[in-house]
């Protein structure tokens, strides 16, 4: 098998083969990165969308798709002035709003005005009361349709209603479901390229203090750009051909996962090179032993990664189901680009690229008296005190747990700024209007929904119910008109206690709906993801390590370890969301992804540790062979930390609290894991343990399982003529 790995390792990266794999990758990346550039044309943003089909809410839209079109989308023009609004503000309105009937995707029913609504209501029609009793604020009312996946159309209109609705001494706000919906995408506008820029540019930095060299962190960076293209096409044919759920947070964080996990293949990929260049003159030897050697624990890593996050597949919420397969194709492709496209370029451009500190064939290794061998030698006189102390002080981390509130965010707090759809909503629950946008919809038997109507008519903070209309097959609806922040407790309430008082009109087989249901059905469907999915995570991730490390007792430890880690990076980001960055508190889906990320992500380092530890122990035993491996690896596995802490940080730019959080929790576990967990307690419990924490491997108990010891590292290779 060893000489199998050896053979496939020489032959990517001949002197003729690191030519055509060359070719073929720059080919594939022209072929992905075409199709990846259409990525916004399959991308749905619309929370409704991510509900399961079972959910309540789900249940009723769909009974409601003959009546209500699914795809409009409703809007409001607020206005607004001190003293009360004038009657030519009114008029002015009037005329508005036949301009903002001619905007793209204005439903043909127009625009209701105040006026409009007075006309209605004298002609004994039901109306939405569209005016303040005080007189200081009013709205207009209409849909946006653009058809099936038509939200990404809803900015460009926003902005041509904002041109339309100006009038000296007022101000006005677009809000509703089309204004929040222009809003976060004008918040995002360009915040992606932006995202790039500040995780290249903190990227290439890192590498820059790494290798001390100018030029060696161009084709590290330049194979994670031309993945992350790859893997943009890739998941566009998914989103296109498969119906794979695509957003804008899926995008943001598939960039991250790119460029950071990228960055971390290739830095192990280029330490056990340069080591390799010593011990061989021939730089395709090298970088041949180097791909045989690393490539196991490279594939491991991203294997633990990709099914990782797979496991998100069986979450209710389609935006969590999805994320996974996104993410897994763009480790996977990260992967195949790093042990092909970055050996090629490496072998081809030769040893220069290392300059000014190349690595001559015969020259001393480094790492055996760097920091992390000094490290090493403070941890092996006392590894048991050590082991015991770390761990006392996570746990007492993990006490930051009891601040973390995922109980789910309102709207305004949902974002780091402010927005207008927000400000509207704010104002006109100030003012006691109620918006007519924001409703929930009852369906129930058409023989009992009088008294369905009469119960939710008794649930305090509802609006009147509208007059009921007939449905097919026996079923009718009406619908009732929320004030409060769709996505508020208050609003939970209400759709609980609307739920609650249509079950007690019994046969009416009465379901509740709406756009609050529908952010009360996402908290449920997260909250019980989080029950399902951390478990069958933990499960895969051990399963995964016992067949990398053939042993049982060494990956329980590592699991127990990273969960550790975990506990403490979630406790001490808690305190920094309330103390420190003043968030009002989490998403429900927050401490999942966290979890997933963390676990898988963290994971990886004690795999590139572990894995070469078993190499040592062949030779050295588990004990020096624990020390050999934190000497090795300690500062690329450093690096490798510090560069996907950095870009999962670069989330905190973006304008979405939940981004930002995640951010900020992923890069301090993943620090955790790099800087304490791997390098302190994993090794003080190797030191500790010894031969034992491969039970029940018969490893480092005198009968070595791997027949082909590696080459002593003293050991040069000239290169033959």
């Amino acid at each position: 098998m060893n000489a199998m790995h050896r053979q496939i390792a020489g032959k990517l990266t001949g002197p003729v083969t690191k030519w055509v794999v060359l070719v073929v990758v720059l080919l594939l990346t022209g072929g992905l990165g075409f199709l990846g550039s259409k990525l916004a044309d399959v991308k749905d943003n619309q929370a409704s969308s991510w509900l399961p089909g079972s959910a309540e809410s789900s249940r009723v839209a769909d009974e409601l798709s003959t009546d209500l079109d699914p795809n409009d989308i409703p809007t409001l023009v607020v206005y607004h002035r001190e003293g009360g609004l004038t009657p030519a503000d009114l008029d002015a309105m009037d005329a508005q709003a036949a301009k903002i009937a001619q905007v793209e995707g204005v439903t043909a029913t127009g625009v209701l005005t105040p006026h409009g609504a007075e006309a209605l209501a004298a002609a004994g029609k039901p109306a939405p009361r569209l005016i303040s009793e005080d007189g200081e604020v009013a709205y207009s009312f209409f849909n946006f349709n653009f058809g099936d996946g038509g939200w990404a159309k809803v900015p460009a209109s926003a902005k041509d209603v904002r041109k339309i609705a100006k009038i000296d001494g007022v101000t006005t706000y677009v809000g509703g479901f089309g204004g929040q919906a222009s809003d976060f995408a004008e918040s995002f506008e360009g915040s992606h390229v932006q995202l790039l820029m500040i995780t290249f540019g903190v990227v290439i930095l890192i590498l820059l203090l790494t290798y001390r060299s100018p030029i060696l962190w161009i084709l590290p960076i330049l194979c994670a750009a031309l993945a992350y293209m790859m893997s943009r096409g890739v998941v566009y044919l998914l989103a296109k051909y498969v119906d794979l759920t695509v957003n804008d947070q899926s995008e943001y964080i598939l960039s991250i996962l790119c460029i950071g996990a990228g960055t971390d293949y290739a830095l192990l990929l280029v330490a056990r090179y340069r080591e390799e260049l010593r011990r061989h003159e021939d730089r395709h030897e090298a970088m041949a032993f180097a791909l045989h050697r690393a490539t196991p624990a490279l594939i491991a890593s991203a294997a633990t990664v990709a099914v990782g996050l797979l496991c998100l597949v069986f979450a209710d919420l389609n935006s969590t189901a999805s994320l996974g397969p996104v993410l897994a194709v763009g480790v996977v492709v990260t992967l195949l680009t790093m042990i092909t496209l970055l050996p090629a370029l490496l072998v081809i451009v030769g040893r220069w690229i290392f300059w000014p500190k190349r690595p001559s064939f015969g020259s001393d290794e480094p790492t055996a008296h760097g920091l992390w061998a000094r490290v090493g030698a403070r941890i092996a006189p006392r590894p048991r005190a050590v082991w015991v102390v770390t761990t006392g002080v996570l746990l007492i981390a993990c006490l930051g747990l009891f601040r973390l509130d995922a109980t789910g965010l309102t709207t305004e707090e949902s974002v780091t700024g402010e927005i207008d759809s927000v400000t509207a909503q704010k104002l006109m629950a100030e003012h006691g209007l109620a918006d007519s946008s924001v409703t929930l919809q009852v369906v129930a038997d058409a023989d009992r929904i009088d008294a369905v109507r009469t119960a939710v008519g008794t649930v305090d903070g509802l609006g009147a119910p509208t007059p009921v209309r007939p449905l097919a097959d026996g079923r009718a609806w009406f619908e009732s008109a929320v004030s409060v922040d769709i996505a508020s407790p208050t609003a939970f309430r209400l759709v609980e206690d609307a739920r609650a008082a249509v079950r007690e009109a019994d046969g009416a087989h009465a379901l509740v709906g709406g756009g609050p249901a529908v952010y009360l059905d996402s908290k449920i469907a997260a909250d019980h993801d989080n029950r399902l999915i951390i478990p069958i995570v933990l499960v895969v991730v051990f399963l995964i390590l016992v067949l990398l490390l053939r042993a049982l007792l060494a990956p329980l430890l590592l699991m127990a370890t990273v969960v550790l880690s975990f506990g403490a990076a979630l406790g001490i980001s808690a305190l920094l969301f309330e103390y420190v960055l003043g968030f009002a508190g989490s998403d429900p889906g927050f401490p999942l992804f966290a979890f997933v990320f963390l676990v898988a992500l963290g994971i990886d380092y004690n795999i590139f540790l572990m894995t070469r530890v078993r190499e040592e122990t062949v030779t050295h035993g588990t004990r020096k062979g624990s020390l050999i491996a934190l000497s090795s690896t300690g500062g690329v596995i450093t690096s490798a930390g510090l560069v996907l802490a950095a870009t999962f940080l670069a989330l905190g730019t973006l304008p979405l609290v939940f981004l930002a959080e995640l951010g900020v929790a992923v890069a301090l576990g993943v620090l955790l894991d790099t800087m304490i967990v791997r390098s302190v307690l994993v090794t003080a419990l190797n030191l500790d343990l010894g031969g034992r924490i491969w039970w029940p491997s018969k490893l480092d108990r005198g009968t070595p399982s791997a027949p082909e010891p590696p080459a002593p590292a003293t050991e040069k290779v000239p290169a033959l003529d």
